[in-house]
């Protein structure tokens, strides 16, 4: 079995489906990672403001209720400069290219999430320069 790639780094992780945020959550925890759960944007928002530290990466759904995964990635790009941005759907990348909420420079990945996939794409968005 191929090995799946780790980390230390603290991840805000942002999915309103609570099945899949509790999945991606042990995933990611399974993997090394600090992960910060918010099953909202007002939740993302509050806990990126009380977390003492970076956050390296925000993972995102990009269709919530109350704002879109790019809107609330402006918001937190106000608070963490530095921080990566990943975001996911369920929808394909085309689908939600048309609607406008990613550009060619936004990294994404399609749920549902299978561990390898989503550890080697976090390890790819968090060592890019």
């Amino acid at each position: 079995m191929p090995t799946v790639p780790r980390g230390q780094e603290t991840i805000l992780l942002v999915e309103d489906e609570p099945a899949i945020l509790d999945i991606a959550s042990v995933m990611l925890e399974m993997q090394g990672y600090t992960v910060l759960k918010a099953d909202s944007p007002g939740e993302a928002i509050r806990l990126a403001r009380e977390h003492v530290g970076e956050i390296q990466l925000l993972m995102t759904d990009v269709i919530m209720p109350e704002m879109n995964g790019r809107d609330l990635a402006k918001n937190l790009l106000s608070m963490y400069p530095q921080m990566k941005r990943l975001f996911m759907s369920g929808y394909t990348a085309d689908v939600i290219a048309t609607h406008g909420v990613l550009d060619d420079s936004v990294h994404f990945i399609q749920k549902p999430l299978s561990l390898p996939d989503m550890a080697a794409m976090v390890r790819e968005v968090l060592d890019k320069p």
